[in-house]
């Protein structure tokens, strides 16, 4: 036991030494014995005297009341430059709910922190965050933040219903704090045990194994039963999680949109879309879309290429007329195919019937005199 620590795991906390003998190494002895053993070889530190009390926050009593979300700076992966790992956790319990890594945090990694929570969770009733310009606007440096004017992640909440709470010291995010400090130690170590070198690679293990047993450790039960999370059943959130602005189409039909111009193809809506006042929406992972009212008018990929829809079906029952040009014909045989169009010429027999005002023939007037005299 000793050796393997000097060789392998000098840098690990007693408690992560030992969590990883007992699931790595077949080991049975318990936690107090391997401390004490450490301690008498003087392999680690005491730990030092506690400062003095303080008196935490209450934690909501149900999930889904409030979440904290929160990013971390470090050098996660071992032999990589720092990256931000963004975390949501809920405040009932200390359950991790999304986590992932990121080159920069910002609008785009809170937004797929959102759509992990609320896609796989439901609907919550409050989220907790630091001040950062991509959270909140802040008139002047240091003051309270402005509750009129919202960025994309308080315009998205609020459309949500969920409020947004501003922290105001990092004492005010103290369990995101310890968290982070908890996660710091411990998972590049998990990284680099697990062999993990890349950011994809530690994303996909994040959501496969360690979150789960990182809530296994450290997450606790609620107060109460029950849980806040409400499933958005309209799936609303799809469209609302996202940077979303409204623009003005060109002359040319175009829109400008992250140094690029989207063409808009041709619909059948209208003739052109020139001075249309349309809505673009950007998802986190790049994909563009742009709307008119309640219509699709075309989606991008996030290099600007457009994503061709697949065919839809016809809006005519089949079999029926086509009642404008342009619409495909019904199949030759059927019953609608036979019924005359509403703009075909009228059928030739038609043509030959009278109208009423012509004059008749005069040998038949007289005809028709002479038997009623007779």
């Amino acid at each position: 036991m000793l050796g393997l620590f000097k060789d392998k795991y000098s840098d690990f906390t007693v408690k992560h030494f030992h969590e990883q003998l007992v699931q790595r190494h077949g080991y049975v002895l318990g936690y107090t014995v391997t401390k004490l053993a450490l301690h008498a070889a003087g392999r680690v530190r005491r730990a030092p005297g506690r400062s003095k009390h303080r008196k935490k926050r209450p934690r909501r009593p149900l999930r889904g009341m409030l979440l904290h979300q929160d990013g971390s700076r470090h050098a996660w992966l071992e032999g990589q430059p720092g990256l931000d790992l963004i975390v949501t956790m809920d405040d009932a319990t200390s359950e991790i709910l999304s986590m992932f890594l990121v080159a920069e945090e910002g609008t785009a990694s809170t937004f797929q922190a959102l759509r992990e929570v609320v896609g796989e969770h439901g609907l919550f009733l409050a989220l907790y965050t630091d001040r950062g310009s991509h959270y909140f606007e802040t008139p002047k440096a240091g003051e309270k933040v402005s509750k009129t004017q919202l960025t994309q992640v308080g315009r998205a909440l609020k459309q949500l219903g969920i409020e947004h709470i501003a922290a105001y010291s990092p004492e005010a995010r103290g369990r995101s704090e310890r968290l982070f400090r908890t996660l710091q130690d411990r998972l590049p170590k998990e990284l680099r045990l697990a062999g993990i070198r890349t950011v994809e690679a530690a994303n996909a293990w994040l959501k496969a194994h360690y979150m789960a047993e990182h809530n296994r450790l450290f997450a606790i039960a609620a107060e109460e039963d029950g849980s806040a999370f409400v499933a958005d059943r309209e799936g609303a959130w799809r469209d609302i999680l996202c940077v979303m602005e409204d623009r003005v189409v060109g002359n040319d039909n175009t829109i400008a949109w992250g140094g690029r111009r989207l063409q808009l193809p041709q619909s059948r809506l209208r003739p052109h879309f020139v001075r249309a006042k349309v809505r673009v929406r950007e998802y986190p992972d790049g994909e563009i879309a742009i709307d008119l009212g309640p219509h699709r008018l075309a989606r991008y990929t996030s290099e600007g290429e457009p994503i061709l829809a697949a065919p839809t079906a016809p809006s005519l029952a089949a079999g029926s007329a086509p009642s404008r040009r342009g619409l495909e014909a019904a199949e030759p045989g059927s019953r609608s195919a036979r019924r005359p169009a509403l703009t075909a010429p009228r059928p030739a027999a038609h043509a030959q019937v009278r109208v009423g005002t012509e004059k008749r023939a005069s040998s038949r007037t007289k005809k028709l005199t002479g038997q009623r005299a007779a």
